[in-house]
């Protein structure tokens, strides 16, 4: 059982997805730093707070912090647009690979002029006889 976590743990998808998962709680971390320190402030310049935060209304003893929401919506949005990003980029990094090995192997074109050359030799030999 331990010989198969360890196959299955130095596989190398769930190597890369826990170098993704590190890189993404990094990212996050330096996009909360983005919002609330550049975005936040920006934005309290037309909503007259510099902490969105604080936003909060009170229903009864229900307090809603959409403020606080407000910061996490722009967060994802920003990361969101970030991934889309770089979707986009691989996409067209890996058309761009395809596109150049687009051509046969050349193994594969020797391979098919020989084939056809045995066949126009078989069809020669056939008219002959």
């Amino acid at each position: 059982m331990f010989k198969e976590f360890k196959d299955f743990i130095t596989r190398g998808n769930v190597v890369d997805m826990a170098v993704g998962v590190i890189i993404g709680g990094a990212f996050t971390a330096i996009v909360t730093s983005l919002n609330n320190n550049l975005i936040n402030p920006l934005i309290g310049i037309f909503v007259g707070k510099l902490d969105l935060s604080s936003l909060t209304f009170k229903v009864g003893d229900a307090t809603f912090k959409y403020g606080a929401f407000i910061n996490s919506l722009i967060n994802f949005v920003i990361v969101a647009f970030v991934v889309f990003l770089l979707i986009k980029l691989i996409n067209k990094l890996t058309k761009n690979k395809q596109d150049s090995s687009a051509g046969p192997d050349q193994q594969v074109v020797l391979l098919s002029e020989i084939r056809d050359l045995l066949k126009k030799d078989n069809q020669d030999d056939t008219k002959i006889n």
